[in-house]
């Protein structure tokens, strides 16, 4: 496969917005389809909706060359993938393959022989294989005669660009044709290793790394919490537990946000209901520990107000689901400021990567809410916060 071909990007978002810039930056030709028309007009002016370093230089030259272009709607290419969100539904977390399947079905009509289809959208296993069914359904001219893969992102938020590129990548195809296929497109512009599979253990193999990282977070959470209990600093204890060689407690927080911890191991339970047991645990724990430290709060404002007659103005510093990025997607911060505020606290927020967040609480600046409050509780690691005051509540 070589430089000559064309790339269509189902998605916009995230994870699909620096795919499609890198690629482009290869002298690659791609066209990102995304549902936003406002989303569509920013890039085509050289610019970017989300906030990630580096990725509004590469998309500015990309246009600029031509390499880059975003529509609404969906042309011939060489090479179709896909990066749509999968949320869950209902009170069962099921996986929602909703926006998948409709990617899937704007691209078949311009499906031609020798295509390569991808899936990157984090996904239950078997999806690549369903998506193949709904094609070769509509079109079952094309079995046989086209290439279908799974190739999840492995990105952290803020050092996307770098990792896209440098990251291995587990790639798998419906059968070893397409796997080899898939291989030779991600090589054109990804250093790290490719290591090929099949599908449904491409597939796997996201939500295993998600669920993963979702039991060591349980584990530093719960730990959190029972050290606030015996009256211990889990700080200093988690310090102090690290300097054992074999030992690498993580930090706690205030829960598990973005789409992938926080939905994907939801995907491995609700098809494995029996079997995983520790992995739903894990899950109960996070969204435990958001609960708690609502808890938390509310026992703060009682007290201020049973000592001061009033109630007090609370603010809480980020909304974000990680430090440094303006991603609010399944943020536990952003659901402990929507909660407060519904229950009837006067909340100011402070997000300096989403100045307009989606957020009922009033949004204002450092200073403003140093000047304003009353209590102060740090949701979220931001580096702006480092120099936030010591009587404000850490909780991350």
């Amino acid at each position: 496969m070589n430089n000559n071909i064309k790339v269509t990007m189902m998605g916009l978002g995230y994870i699909g917005l620096p795919t499609a810039a890198l690629i482009a930056s290869k002298g690659i030709q791609v066209r990102g389809v995304d549902v936003q028309p406002s989303v569509v007009d920013t890039i085509n002016n050289g610019k970017i909706h989300i906030v990630e370093p580096d990725l509004d230089g590469i998309v500015k030259h990309d246009v600029e060359r031509g390499y880059l272009k975003a529509s609404t709607t969906v042309e011939q290419a060489d090479v179709f993938l896909i990066a749509v969100p999968t949320p869950f539904k209902g009170n069962n977390f099921e996986p929602d393959l909703k926006y998948v399947e409709s990617a899937t079905r704007m691209i078949i009509p311009h499906l031609e022989e020798g295509n390569l289809f991808i899936i990157e959208s984090t996904s239950p296993v078997g999806t690549t294989e369903k998506m193949a069914e709904l094609i070769f359904t509509e079109r079952p001219e094309l079995k046989g005669n086209i290439y279908l893969a799974y190739c999840p992102e492995r990105v952290l938020p803020g050092n996307v660009i770098y990792e896209l590129k440098n990251n291995d990548r587990a790639i798998g195809g419906i059968d070893d044709a397409s796997t080899q296929k898939a291989c030779d497109f991600y090589r054109l512009f990804v250093t790290g290793e490719l290591h090929p599979t099949n599908a449904r253990t491409a597939e796997m193999t996201k939500l295993v790394e998600n669920a993963s990282r979702d039991v060591q977070i349980a584990f530093a959470n719960e730990l959190s919490m029972i050290c606030d209990e015996a009256g211990i600093d889990v700080w200093e204890l988690i310090n102090l537990a690290n300097k054992h060689p074999r030992v690498n407690i993580l930090q706690p927080g205030t829960g598990v946000g973005g789409h992938c911890i926080a939905v994907a191991p939801w995907f491995i339970v609700s098809e494995f209901k029996e079997k995983a047991k520790m992995i739903r645990t894990a899950r109960e724990i996070n969204n435990y520990k958001t609960e708690w430290v609502i808890e938390k709060i509310k026992n703060k404002a009682l007290e201020f107000e049973l000592n001061e007659g009033r109630k007090p103005v609370i603010a809480c510093f980020g909304l974000a689901f990680k430090p440094n990025i303006d991603d609010l997607r399944e943020s536990p911060a952003l659901y402990v400021v929507e909660a407060l505020v519904k229950q009837g606290f006067n909340i100011l927020a402070v997000e300096p990567h989403a100045s307009n967040a989606n957020t009922r609480a009033r949004q204002v600046t450092i200073e403003e809410a140093l000047e304003q409050m009353d209590l102060g509780f740090k949701l979220v690691g931001h580096r702006q916060f480092n120099s936030l005051p010591d009587f404000i509540l850490n909780f991350v």
